[in-house]
């Protein structure tokens, strides 16, 4: 039950930073204030819709949680099951009670807005005029969050957001200084002068990792509105011929895990040090009790 509401908390926090960024901007999504009445967007109002229909679906599967679960609960368990299968690996387990309903909640939301994008009357419907006898839709009433820049962006900062609270939690200050500045070598195996020549090297790369850090949401954006603009394109250039569409299902789910899979390496790299050692130790102490008895 914890896993649902941390889903369901999740999400609606995801899409209240997503609001909250994706208002302006250069590549802003059509206003609605003038049809509806509301100070909102079309994306806005898209990825309200999604997010409610998450909750509700949630809710609606899980029910009243029971030691034998429902089959909409089983289903679900499993879902999460192999999602944190694939994310701890990655993350660690120190920061996963942290890190999994942000990633989970990024992957359940970046895919279902990509694969709406491909449903009928989405983007189609909406104002208006007509341009010799054909109808061209300039506002439309809905739009995928994912396939304008503000949306994706929203996104990118939310996972940095994600990841600099998770690191400064499980990892701190100290450590992120010592992972990206400190000397990586032995100091027992080098000679003075070539240790501190590569303490040198260590901080100029640090200073180059800093730079990086701050690119990510730049580049998890672009990566994101690039592939689901292009496949919007690539399908009206196909005229939605069946193994484009199923192409584009299939590309749509691919972003949402390249998305969360990069946010997870990212939070692995700080916070997923010293898991397996400690594994591998408690596991050498374990065989040398059984083997004392």
């Amino acid at each position: 039950m914890s896993a649902v509401k941390s889903l369901a908390l999740s999400t609606l926090l995801i899409a209240s930073g997503a609001t909250a960024f994706a208002a302006g901007g250069h590549e802003a999504a059509s206003s609605l204030k003038d049809f509806i009445g509301l100070p909102v967007t079309n994306s806005i109002l898209t990825s309200w819709v999604i997010t409610l229909a998450i909750i509700l679906v949630v809710r609606w599967m899980v029910g009243t949680p029971k030691l034998v679960p429902s089959r909409g609960q089983a289903i679900l368990e499993e879902a999460l099951n192999g999602l944190r299968g694939l994310y701890e690996p990655i993350v660690g387990k120190k920061a996963m009670p942290m890190a999994f309903p942000v990633l989970v909640t990024l992957f359940i939301f970046i895919v279902l807005h990509n694969w709406s994008g491909l449903l009928p009357f989405v983007g189609t419907v909406g104002w208006g005029h007509v341009v010799d006898g054909s109808f061209h839709v300039e506002t439309a009433l809905i739009r995928p969050h994912t396939s304008e820049l503000n949306g994706t962006i929203a996104l990118a900062l939310v996972s940095f957001g994600a990841w600099f609270i998770i690191v400064m939690r499980y990892a701190g200050p100290g450590l992120l200084i010592k992972d990206l500045f400190g000397n990586k070598a032995d100091k027992k195996e080098l000679a003075p002068a070539m240790y501190w020549g590569l303490s040198l090297v260590f901080i100029v790369v640090g200073v180059i990792e800093v730079v990086s850090i701050f690119i990510r949401p730049v580049t998890l954006s672009m990566r994101l509105f690039g592939n689901v603009f292009g496949g919007e394109n690539l399908l009206h250039a196909m005229h939605f011929l069946p193994p484009f569409y199923f192409l584009e299902l299939l590309v749509g789910f691919v972003q949402g895990l390249v998305f969360t899979l990069l946010t997870a390496v990212y939070i692995g790299l700080i916070c997923n040090h010293g898991d397996d050692h400690a594994d591998d130790h408690g596991d050498d102490h374990g065989d040398a009790k059984e083997a004392a008895h």
